[in-house]
């Protein structure tokens, strides 16, 4: 049996300094080695890099100048991780704190299996062992979703969840990948900036030959959507413009203009709710109204990447 391969963590920050230096804690207790951390700051303008480097002095840390979003910001580290001979990169958002097995244990099962290129723990929402965020995930072609199996769902209801399995993909707040999958299937994709682009990474491998597993005993903890906001209207014009551009390009033969049209019609019925109910009528959801209207628009145009910086959603 070989040596423990060489894994590389990457954890970008973007203007959120306390919860990276909590993420990066969690990892300080971790029991896997040979384990190389790497910050991958996305040209953070509050400070951040110096509170980092203040409380882990010998980090890592990759200094971007501009926000590149999290597929571009973390192919960066990827790059350099594979450059400096890693054999698996775990990608952890930094709202998250991990158990320290977790890593060995999902390093264990990729190991045991060559066919396995993308696999992650059971994701429950931070601060409780009692509620799921994701314990693998799927994609429904036919009704244009992907779910994240359990989530905010009692842990109690999935205890018969104890051995490994395949899943459609993993959620990109902590997936570990092979430098095989890497090498084979390529990055994740910068046209989502934000959103959809683990999906589709996942989507790509499976079609590659690649097998995307969920371990249920491995563990995690994820804060969900800290740095934007569970439904900002940036998190809400990401969703709803890149669930039609992952569906419009993934889905298989005879679903892609079903799935599409059931986004378009899901999209324009909560337009309608947010503009004719009462309970509706506040700043607060006419922000995300036009978050879904402009990520209609930009679908229908072709524009993808970041948000352009002179779109005003309000």
């Amino acid at each position: 049996m070989r040596d423990n391969p060489p894994v590389h963590v990457i954890v970008l920050n973007w203007n959120n300094a306390a919860d990276t230096i909590e993420c990066l804690h969690s990892l300080e207790q971790t029991d896997y080695q040979p384990l190389n951390r790497l910050v991958v700051d996305n040209g953070s303008m509050n400070g951040s890099v110096d509170v980092i480097r203040e409380a882990f002095p010998g980090i890592e840390l990759m200094e971007l100048d501009t926000n590149y979003g999290y597929a571009r910001g973390n192919n960066m580290g990827i790059q350099h991780a594979i450059e400096a001979g890693a054999e698996y990169v775990l990608i952890l958002n930094n709202d998250t704190c991990v158990e320290a097995s977790m890593l060995a244990q999902l390093v264990s099962i990729a190991e045991s299996n060559t066919d396995i290129g993308m696999i992650g723990p059971a994701m429950y929402c931070y601060g409780t062992n009692s509620t799921i965020f994701a314990l693998g995930s799927t994609v429904n072609w036919k009704l244009g979703e992907t779910i994240h199996r359990g989530i905010f769902q009692p842990a109690t209801e999935f205890s018969d969840l104890y051995k490994p399995e395949p899943v459609d993909f993993i959620p990109g707040c902590g997936v570990l990948v092979s430098r095989k999958f890497i090498e084979t299937v390529g990055f994740l994709d910068p046209t989502y900036f934000l959103n959809y682009e683990d999906a589709d990474w996942g989507i790509r491998g499976k079609r590659l030959g690649f097998e995307i597993w969920f371990v249920p005993q491995a563990k995690m903890w994820h804060k969900v959507s800290a740095t934007l906001g569970k439904a900002s209207p940036a998190n809400t014009y990401y969703m709803t413009r890149n669930a039609l551009l992952f569906f419009w390009r993934r889905s298989p033969p005879g679903y892609r203009w079903i799935a599409v049209l059931v986004i378009l019609l899901r999209t324009l019925r909560s337009i309608l709710a947010w503009t004719v109910r009462p309970k509706y009528r506040n700043p607060e959801f006419k922000a995300l109204r036009s978050a879904n209207i402009q990520a209609l628009r930009d679908f229908s145009a072709g524009r993808f990447g970041p948000l352009p910086e002179d779109t005003v959603i309000r």
